[in-house]
């Protein structure tokens, strides 16, 4: 598995999956098409609204081999994007949400289309501060505090 699955719904406002691919393949990396299909099903495979077509583009750089594509497609529970580098193997994606979900099959899905032989993956928790839903997050910091003031006892 590429993540952790974290679900936590009261405590931030997002998920933040970053994923790093490397060793990728390359024909999948320089297929426009492809990756345009990969962003216009992605949402609903990982549970999401998609709300405008993806949008990708070719991009040639300064040096010749940081040429690739990058693209994105918003959803109603912010947006996933991707960035390639063909000729590195390399490619980069993100997935954000205000919806929890499913961060391995999201990860899952991505090394599946890609053929990634190794990657680096994070998931943020953003948003720390922004209050959801203030019932859940009150009883989770008063248990906090309960435990905390009878390890201090």
């Amino acid at each position: 598995m590429p993540t952790q699955n974290i679900q936590h719904p009261y405590e931030c406002f997002g998920l933040h999956l970053t994923m790093d691919c490397y060793g990728c393949d390359r024909g999948a990396l320089s297929d426009l098409e492809g990756i345009y299909a990969f962003l216009d099903e992605a949402p609903a495979r990982i549970g999401m609204t998609k709300i405008m077509p993806p949008y990708v583009f070719k991009y040639h750089g300064k040096v010749p081999e940081d040429w690739g594509l990058s693209g994105f497609v918003l959803i109603a529970e912010s947006h996933i994007s991707i960035h390639t580098f063909p000729d590195r193997g390399y490619l980069s994606l993100d997935v954000f949400s205000c919806k929890p979900f499913n961060t391995c099959q999201a990860g899952d899905l991505v090394i599946k289309q890609f053929r990634v032989a190794r990657v680096e993956s994070q998931v943020l928790n953003r948003g720390l501060e922004f209050p959801r839903a203030l019932k859940p997050v009150a009883e989770h910091l008063f248990q906090e505090r309960h435990q905390l003031a009878e390890v201090v006892k």
